[in-house]
């Protein structure tokens, strides 16, 4: 259980889903996209549901993620989502966008809903055209259930080695809303949204703007404080979507439970982010980057996505090599204002560097620590109140393998 700071309680749901949440449906099926691998995924709502969403800040924003931004725009409502994975249709020119378009339309035929009512999502290689037979096929033959939630994360999936959900649930007005999730990424991943797929539901009350505000400070706090290899990817995006099944005052800034839900969302989408950069591509850690005393929660954050970024920490967490001097070295080309002669850093709980000058420690419980499945480092700068977490995997000789082999 997590205490929201009004006292509200949020409770994880050990075996929740996204369609934990009241009101969804979900299905996945092989298409003919992969070998034998399931490869397309619809997500629906029983009701049109207030969304919103965030996507990837690169110049090349693939044409589904442009169809799904018109479908927003329409009305601020989703109703059922289609995902395949496999082909990224990115930078695909005019071709690809008319067949997002097309996509959109024979969902939206086959379910009898506006067009508009329908969000695209696509991910796999990039610079080739989707097989619209295929994709076609797919339309024609996923079948959303109440319990297809398994066959959906395993559809969505490109290099991952498992599947990510999450599920939390909190109360509105003395009612349980439920907030679930699913995502994919392993590679391609790093802050400033998104590079991933990630899609949330809710069965809360809320509309369109509303729930973007709550969106934005999660994704800042989680999805962007993750990093696997510094690169971003041409297609993703988080996806919320709130179809208002349980009946209560729709949600503000100023109802009293805002917080406790804006909090439950957050936990939603840190989960997931921890998930992807754990997966990363090769990974054998999941590496935690904690900064507290920063001037700024920004600075923080910022420092915390370096360190957890460079690759030279990287491969010294892999080797099980406590140099310190990596981190140092990252901390000292952040954008941030650090005094070298203030600044703490800790191995878990090993003291390995204070003001200025290195720390004695035992090297032995040092590799200890650095060979377990998460490992966290903790750097106190000792200038304000500000802090943030950031999340990566260590770099080994298997990412190089994966990446080299991609197309193949």
């Amino acid at each position: 259980m997590i205490q929201a700071k009004n006292t509200q309680t949020i409770e994880k749901v050990a075996d929740g889903s996204i369609l934990t949440p009241k009101g969804y449906k979900a299905g996945g099926i092989h298409s003919g996209l992969r070998y034998r691998k399931k490869d397309f995924a619809l997500l629906m709502s029983d009701r049109p549901a207030s969304a919103a969403a965030v996507y990837t800040q690169s110049h090349f924003q693939a044409p589904p993620l442009k169809v799904t931004q018109e479908s927003i725009a329409e009305q601020g409502k989703i109703q059922s989502v289609v995902i395949n994975s496999a082909v990224a249709n990115a930078c695909t020119g005019e071709e690809g966008l008319a067949n997002a378009y097309e996509m959109r339309r024979m969902i939206a035929k086959r379910f009898g809903m506006p067009d508009e009512y329908v969000a695209v999502a696509s991910t796999g290689v990039i610079g080739q055209q989707l097989p619209m037979e295929k994709i076609a096929h797919g339309c024609e033959n996923v079948e959303p259930t109440e319990a297809g939630y398994i066959d959906f994360q395993q559809a969505i999936l490109t290099t991952d080695t498992c599947q990510k959900h999450a599920c939390y649930q909190v109360q509105v007005e003395g009612k349980v809303v439920t907030i679930g999730g699913a995502a994919k990424g392993s590679g391609m991943i790093h802050p400033n949204m998104a590079t991933m797929l990630g899609f949330i539901t809710t069965d809360a009350n809320i509309e369109p703007d509303d729930l973007k505000r709550a969106l934005s400070p999660s994704i800042d706090n989680s999805f962007n404080q993750i990093t696997v290899d510094g690169e971003t990817s041409t297609n993703d995006m988080v996806l919320t979507l709130a179809n208002g099944e349980i009946d209560h005052e729709p949600l503000t800034e100023d109802h009293p439970d805002w917080e406790a839900f804006q909090t439950a969302l957050q936990l939603v989408c840190e989960d997931l982010a921890k998930q992807i950069a754990k997966d990363g591509e090769g990974a054998t850690k999941l590496i935690e980057v904690e900064v507290t005393g920063a001037r700024t929660n920004e600075e923080a954050r910022v420092i915390g996505k370096k360190v957890v970024g460079s690759s030279l920490v990287k491969t010294a967490v892999y080797g099980l090599d406590a140099n310190w001097g990596r981190i140092v070295g990252a901390i000292g080309h952040s954008d941030a204002e650090v005094d070298p002669n203030q600044c703490d850093i800790y191995i878990e709980d090993q003291l390995v560097f204070s003001n200025g000058t290195p720390c004695p420690f035992s090297e032995e419980q040092a590799t200890e620590d650095l060979d377990n499945e998460k490992v966290k480092m903790t750097i106190h700068l000792h200038e304000g109140d500000g802090e943030g977490t950031a999340w990566g995997c260590d770099l080994t000789y298997d990412y190089v393998k994966i990446n080299a082999s991609y197309r193949t």
